[in-house]
Formats: C-alpha cells, structure tokens, sequence
C-alpha cells in the first residue's frame, strides 16, 4: 500500500513451510515483505552458517518472485545474552551477532531486530548490564562496517519494555546504526501512557511491530482479541516518519494458515 510497507512474522506461518514456501504464501495474502527469525532454538540460529550457495539460491529467488526477507527478529540472545555472567555464552553471542550482520549483508536484509535483554534465563545484576553495554559497543561498530541498522525491540522485562527505555541506550552508543523497533504489545503492558513512549523515540524508530496483547499476556492472541488500539498507534507512527510495519503473532496448528493469516491481515490493513 502507498505510503508504508507491512511485512510479516515469519512464525505467523507453520514450521514445516520451507523459507521459499513461506515467501510466497505472505506474496499471495498481499504482504510486502517476511521477517525472518532467528531464535534460540539451534535450527533457526544454524541459518546463520548457511553456505554461498544456499545463500546465492535464497536471494536469487526472492529477487525472482519479487518478496524478500528485508528484516530479522534476532531473539537467539535469550539463550545466549550479550550481558551473561558467563564468558563463554558472551563469546556465542558476539559470534551469532557477527554472522546475523553477515546474513543480513547477503541476502539483503536492511533491519536487525536485537531482544532488548541483558540477561533473561539469568538474574540480572550490575556486571550483566556492564556486560551487555560493553558487548552492544563491539556489535554496533561491526554492523557499522556492513551499513546494517541495529534496533532495539521492546521487551516484556523491566531492563527495556519501553521506547524511553531503548532511547536511554541508543542516545548513550550514540551512532546511527542503532535505532529503535518497538513492539507495541509490549508497551502497551509497560505504560498506560503509551502514546507518549511512542513519541520519545521520534527520529529514531525504523519500523514497529503490531502485536496484540491484553495485561500480563504477550503473546499468541489474534488481532482484536486484545486491547491495543492500533489506529491511534499507528497514525503516531506515521506522524513521525515510520513506514515499516511487521505484523507479530503466532501461527495457531488448530486453523488453516492461509484463511488465519488473511483474517489478520485484513484486520491490521484496515487499521491503516
């Protein structure tokens, strides 16, 4: 649609879909583009290790049917955070980062999601929040080297659940390949003034996610089961310059994938 570009999750769609089938099954609803993910689990995260060729096929047949994975939600640091206590998770996780930029280099993906965590599986402490600035430096300056941005999600913990939150640590890096990609579900359980928090990122959000929540659940609700008033949110973004929408839910086994994802996606195309 003129004026923005709304991609889609790519666990809005079933596992078995391989990434090609996933590309063409949100072509054919009427998306724009997927976002792909890289997890924790170790299948997702081996993506990064694919080789030339498979990278070569992927991007030449995106270019072919004309979708392509422009953004990554990379959450493989909630099992391997940059703050961990522990030197060798730290070391995994500046490893993964260095591929994902990589990754994203070679197939022409433009945004890396990054989970706003310290730690998550750990208890948080003094050392793991120095920990997680020490190693965001290191990760900033190498996506600056590949022209990848870098965008903080808002999480569902204390450490980053709102855009003012995100905003602290991207004006303390201070450089412009580390941004803002909030999740408006998330805010929306961390703030009830979460037009305001909307507003603290002007100039620094690249894209947003759409999810729906209700207080204290985050995830796995259909839009309009929630309370997330995405028009007003959504007409804030856009009053602040931001294009780029991706659709976040979860592909539900009991219902046929292509009639579940059509009905939401009618339903956030109408909120625009």
């Amino acid at each position: 649609m003129e004026g923005y570009r709304l991609g889609l999750y790519e666990k809005a769609m079933p596992d078995e879909l391989s990434l090609e089938e996933k590309l063409l099954l949100a072509k054919k609803i009427g998306f724009d583009y997927v976002e792909i993910s890289i997890d924790e689990t170790e299948e997702k995260i081996s993506r990064l290790d694919f080789d030339k060729k498979r990278k070569n096929e992927l991007h030449q047949f995106m270019t072919e049917q004309g979708i392509f994975f422009e953004t990554m939600c990379l959450s493989a640091h909630r099992k391997y955070p940059l703050g961990s206590a522990d030197r060798k998770v730290r070391k995994k996780s500046l490893d993964i980062m260095r591929k994902a930029i990589v990754f994203a280099r070679d197939l022409g993906i433009r945004v890396i999601q990054l989970a706003g965590y310290d730690v998550y599986y750990e208890k948080g402490t003094r050392q793991t929040r120095k920990n997680f600035h020490m190693a965001l430096r290191q990760c900033v300056e190498y996506a600056s080297e590949f022209g990848i941005i870098l965008a903080f999600e808002t999480m569902e913990t204390e450490f980053m659940n709102t855009i003012g939150k995100a905003r602290q640590v991207v004006n303390k890096v201070n450089s412009p390949y580390l941004q803002v990609y909030p999740d408006i579900g998330n805010i929306y359980n961390a703030t009830d003034d979460y037009l305001g928090d909307i507003k603290k990122g002007n100039g620094h959000i690249v894209a947003a996610h759409l999810k729906e929540t209700v207080e204290d659940v985050f995830r796995d609700m259909e839009y309009g089961q929630g309370r997330v008033d995405f028009k007003t949110c959504i007409f804030q973004f856009r009053s602040q310059g931001v294009a780029r929408f991706t659709c976040e839910f979860w592909y539900d086994k009991k219902t046929d994938p292509e009639e579940y994802i059509t009905r939401n996606y009618r339903y956030i195309r109408g909120c625009f």
